[in-house]
């Protein structure tokens, strides 16, 4: 019994030491690196264009096919305006032409005879040429009677309104019954592709600059950790003029299809820069709340306290800036 109670002491011992045993640990030399400023601020989802859809005439909704968000196409029907005395004025025009029809078919006649008197010598040639005159009248009568129709048929049709433009409805001011007059509007349509619009103090005009590098955050207006950033994208175009103390600057973000136009969404553009002490992530190990580091000293390893900033990253991989505890210059042990 003593003898099985010592090996199973000296196996525990030596579990003990091997769980004791440090881990390999590599140095990282600290050093001042250039880092960006970052500033949040929300950017603004906006339609490349707004288009109105409007009533080519007037008169009375009488159907609407589209509500706010459908998607339409180009010269798809959205509405239809009828106009009661169109179709008033159609009967007429219909009325006036068969009207002039019975004139010429009878100054067809009338030509005719007159032509076959004129023949045999009855009728003298003047006869004949008031007779094709009433008959050319009654032909040109007839022409603009129908062209007065097309003109009213196409009245008619105008009362369709079309969809300018492929995207997505974003009002519809009317509604079934109500009376519109000729070029007002029924519907706005977002069209092309959607982008950012950043609003900035004018103190940042000189840094922000086409092509520098934003991060578009999660969807929303709760969130407000840079670490939750859901993708990258780049400044398009930075307008020249400054109104009313602010810069206006356009995001292209891939993606936006979905948004609601004038949603507002958390951006964090570059600002400009700023020296600062940055370490890896994995060289700091946090006990009971308090953040440290390992330092390489002439005695050996040695624990500071450090207070920590926020993190980035660089061409170098991961890091996180460190505000104080460590300087340029010291040897930080990584696991």
């Amino acid at each position: 019994m003593r003898w099985f109670g010592g090996r199973r002491l000296t196996l525990l011992t030596l579990l003990s030491t091997i769980v004791a045993l440090p881990a390999a640990a590599g140095e990282f030399a600290v050093k001042t690196e250039r880092i960006p400023e970052m500033k949040a601020v929300f950017g603004q989802v906006r339609s490349r264009m707004v288009v109105p859809a409007r009533a080519r005439t007037g008169g009375t909704i009488r159907e609407i096919s589209v509500s706010e968000g459908s998607e339409v196409r180009e010269g798809q029907v959205i509405a239809v305006v009828v106009d009661d005395k169109i179709a008033l004025e159609l009967d007429a025009a219909q009325a006036r032409i068969k009207e002039i029809t019975s004139q010429l078919d009878n100054a067809k006649i009338e030509l005719d005879r007159a032509q076959q008197l004129f023949s045999r010598g009855v009728v003298s040639k003047g006869n004949v040429d008031q007779a094709r005159t009433q008959f050319d009248v009654a032909t040109n009568q007839l022409a603009a009677a129908q062209a007065n129709r097309a003109v009213l048929e196409q009245q008619a049709r105008e009362g369709e309104i079309l969809a300018p433009a492929t995207g997505r409805v974003l009002s519809v001011p009317v509604t079934l019954g109500s009376v519109v007059l000729q070029g007002e509007e029924v519907a706005r349509i977002a069209t092309g592709k959607y982008f950012l619009r950043l609003s900035l103090p004018e103190r940042h005009a000189t840094e922000i600059k086409e092509g520098s590098t934003v991060l578009l955050g999660r969807r929303g207006l709760a969130s407000t950790d840079e670490s939750e950033t859901a993708q990258e994208s780049r400044i398009a175009k930075v307008y020249p003029e400054i109104s009313e103390g602010r810069v206006i600057a356009d995001v292209e973000v891939e993606g936006l299809g979905d948004y609601f136009v004038n949603e507002r969404t958390l951006v964090w553009i570059p600002v400009g820069s700023r020296d600062a002490i940055t370490v890896p992530p994995e060289a700091v190990k946090t006990l009971h709340g308090v953040d440290y580091v390992s330092l390489a000293t002439a005695d050996g390893p040695m624990d500071v306290v450090v207070i920590l900033g926020e993190p980035f990253a660089d061409g170098s991989g991961s890091r996180v800036e460190i505000l104080s505890g460590v300087r340029a210059g010291d040897k930080v042990l990584i696991p």
